[in-house]
């Protein structure tokens, strides 16, 4: 599933969860240009606070990769620590 995420677009996922990906998206690899019409969908379905969270999320998580890319850390698999 995780690596269907690429083109969730073709997913059958509901409005909501394509919002928040494609917000996701952009974030990641525009965040300077983020598209007014990504932010209206998103509000369609989650109030201010959630889109806040999301973007939360959404930061945090780039963070984390781009600190482990940097230092070339690998994924942690599941069950390891």
């Amino acid at each position: 599933m995780l690596r269907d995420l690429a083109e969730f677009e073709r997913l059958q996922l509901d409005a909501a969860t394509k919002a928040a990906l494609r917000f996701a998206g952009q974030m990641t690899c525009a965040s300077h240009a983020l598209e007014d019409t990504v932010f209206a969908a998103l509000r369609q379905h989650f109030d201010e606070a959630a889109v806040v969270e999301i973007a939360a999320v959404v930061g945090i998580f780039n963070y984390f990769n781009r600190f482990n890319n940097a230092f070339e850390i690998p994924p942690t698999r599941p069950g390891e620590r």
